[in-house]
């Protein structure tokens, strides 16, 4: 059997204006238990990895195009120490993000509150769909305003991210940005490959998904902030407590490995890199009296 090529491939352009966007159902998946496994993929293999899984899976009904793509937006917030970004560098067995993420650039999308714990390996997102029309940073800034939520869960979901904002403190620290290109699988209750390309982000201070600079646009899939040998896409494979035999079969015939991969902390570490701080092979930061 011969080995996939790895060769690599000359990177794409900076994220697209364009607005790909979905028809998302209002209420799905409002909370998910689920095992998720990242990859670094150079960008060459992909076409290899779409061919493999081609008769397992079906396009996501999210996606738009031949090949199903979606753009996704998020604002991830943290307290003024990065505790949890932190948590992640560290690796704690148990912890949590605290996001919010729309699809596309022309507003129109749902937005999705959403706490993602992380729990030893099991992954438990919750989230809040709010309409676009019912979206603004008064509802975390001054929360209190009635919000026509389609149930109880939904509303308990969302005074929990409220908790959790409140007791440490967190405020909107970062946009990430990317294109993503979603299947799912044919015969399984819940199987997803998922490969994130044009990962980029930009500093934000704010709520409103529209406080942003088409030219402050940093990259993230580059080989520095991807900590591999080239530049390529983040492959993540999803499914409940039974991973499908393929997606198995399918990491030992392209001989992927696993990687612990965050796009926030990812972005963090890049814009310390940009203020001059240093780290060591093991990825402390080496920067003498660092504040950062």
């Amino acid at each position: 059997m011969s080995q996939p090529s790895y060769n690599v491939p000359t990177e794409p352009g900076p994220p697209a204006k364009a607005a790909v966007m979905g028809r998302f159902k209002l209420g799905d998946d409002l909370r998910i238990e689920r095992h998720e496994a990242k990859y670094i993929v150079p960008y060459a293999l992909m076409p290899e990895i779409r061919r493999y899984i081609e008769p397992l899976v079906v396009k996501d009904k999210h996606g738009i195009g031949e090949i199903p793509k979606y753009l996704v937006r998020t604002i991830q917030l943290d307290d003024r120490a990065l505790s949890l970004h932190y948590a992640k560098e560290v690796e704690a067995l148990n912890r949590f993000k605290l996001r919010i993420r729309t699809y596309g650039t022309d507003g129109k999308a749902p937005y999705f509150v959403e706490i993602k714990r992380k729990l030893r390996d099991l992954v438990v997102k919750s989230r809040s769909v709010l309409k676009a029309d019912d979206y603004s940073s008064e509802l975390f800034l001054k929360p209190g305003a009635y919000i026509p939520f389609n149930s109880e869960k939904e509303h308990m979901n969302y005074l929990d991210f409220l908790r959790l904002t409140q007791e440490i403190g967190a405020r909107p620290i970062l946009m990430i940005q990317y294109e993503r290109e979603s299947y799912m699988g044919r015969l399984e209750d819940y199987a997803r490959v998922t490969f994130d390309t044009r990962v980029c982000y930009q500093m934000t201070p704010s709520y409103d998904f529209s406080y942003v600079n088409d030219r402050r646009w940093n990259r993230i899939d580059t080989a520095v902030g991807l900590r591999s040998d080239c530049a390529g896409c983040v492959m993540e494979l999803k499914s409940k407590l039974g991973i499908p035999r393929w997606m198995m079969d399918m990491v030992r015939y392209f001989t992927l490995t696993r990687v612990g991969f965050c796009k926030y902390s990812a972005a963090l570490r890049l814009e310390s890199f940009n203020a001059g701080f240093q780290y060591s092979e093991g990825s402390e930061n080496c920067t003498p009296d660092s504040r950062w």
